[in-house]
């Protein structure tokens, strides 16, 4: 269930992330922090779903977030399911989950709001061997035999054992804060392993790793590990069915799976984390930031797509995290009614957002503002 303790390299990762996560976050303002946030949540429900051989493009992720679906029904499934995935990581992540413990009880949580979100067309599975329909039931533990490629899954039967066993061997009280982060790791395989649900595991699984590092206070809001799984899939995928190996003598620990290829598999997750941390790490760095926003706002006015005076506004949202709408003249050293003019352009192409016609306004990150600002966040397609 787990590495045994001592195990030096996995200490040493965990710490290691756990440091580096903490710098990132204080790097930032907090209102810039809830607006990449938003991104990252949306970002996250991308590579999440792509791992499931999924993949909805960012700008219809949008959309569906706008509420303007794809008249085809496959693609606008897709967009409902992103918008699902993301509508549960932020029940997570504004603390309107039940309390984040590795349990029957969370995952059952979970997947529920997943899945009763979803259209009813991705409800049902497929028995590949006979063709039967199978209903995928929101919530509920599989009551059937299933398997996963090689992998055969416990009995329906024992569920509710394997996940009492879960929960008692990754119970936080138990476990020191170094212990935990490697506990994260070794969960995320074994909870894939159970294969409690019927379909919707993977998922059930990332936003579960997802909220169990931010109860630790390593994760957060500006990164994600579900972009570096989706970007080494095949090592994931390889690592996570390595992990599955029977024990390969009385050198590879006590329990009835690979204590040696558990090892491998903590050590590619935490050192997946920590890679996706200094990448938002250099990718924030408020030099190279505003170098890449001033680039892109005076190739964007060159073009008549922005007003002039839209670069000292954004510069600020970034900089001092927000600013009131009155402010806007002083900023870019316009008279009031040309500074609102601008002011009115970012906010109607979302360059800054605001929570009402009051409210400060904020930094925003549209479609094509993110390709160029963020490079890479996303693959090119």
């Amino acid at each position: 269930m787990l590495p045994a303790l001592g195990n030096k390299e996995l200490e040493d990762l965990a710490m290691e992330l756990a440091k580096k996560s903490s710098a990132l976050a204080g790097t930032m303002h907090p209102a810039v922090r809830k607006s990449i946030g938003n991104l990252v949540r949306s970002m996250n429900c991308y590579y999440s779903n792509l791992i499931e051989g999924h993949d909805t493009h960012p700008r219809d992720i949008d959309k569906a977030l706008a509420g303007d679906f794809s008249k085809d029904p496959e693609k606008r499934n897709l967009q409902l399911e992103a918008k699902a995935h993301i509508e549960v990581q932020q029940l997570i992540d504004s603390d309107l989950a039940p309390a984040i413990k590795p349990s029957g009880e969370f995952m059952r949580w979970v997947h529920h709001e997943f899945c009763s979100r979803l259209p009813e067309e991705l409800l049902w599975v497929e028995n590949p061997d006979t063709g039967e329909r199978i209903e995928v039931i929101a919530g509920a533990f599989r009551q059937r035999e299933v398997a996963v490629g090689r992998h055969i899954p416990p009995l329906a039967e024992n569920l509710d054992r394997f996940m009492q066993r879960f929960e008692e061997a990754y119970d936080p009280a138990k476990l020191s804060q170094v212990q935990q982060v490697i506990a994260i790791a070794a969960s995320h395989h074994r909870l894939v392993w159970i294969h409690p649900f019927l379909d919707g595991n993977g998922r059930v699984v990332r936003l579960f790793s997802h909220a169990w590092l931010l109860e630790t206070e390593i994760g957060s809001s500006l990164w994600s590990v579900s972009r570096g799984l989706a970007r080494n899939v095949e090592e994931y995928k390889t690592r996570l069915m390595a992990a599955d190996s029977p024990r390969k003598g009385d050198l590879d620990g006590r329990g009835n799976l690979s204590h040696e290829e558990l090892i491998k598999f903590c050590r590619f997750f935490l050192k997946t984390a920590i890679d996706q941390v200094e990448y938002m790490t250099a990718l924030l760095d408020t030099n190279n930031f505003i170098t890449r926003m001033s680039i892109y706002v005076r190739e964007e006015v060159a073009m008549k797509n922005l007003p002039k005076g839209s670069f000292e506004l954004l510069r600020e949202a970034w900089i001092a995290g927000e600013f009131k709408r009155g402010q806007a003249a002083a900023i870019t050293g316009y008279k009031e009614r040309a500074a609102r003019e601008v002011l009115t352009t970012l906010l109607e192409k979302g360059y800054l957002v605001s929570d009402n016609k009051l409210a400060p306004v904020k930094l925003g990150f549209p479609t094509d503002a993110v390709e160029r600002w963020l490079p890479k966040l996303y693959p090119v397609n």
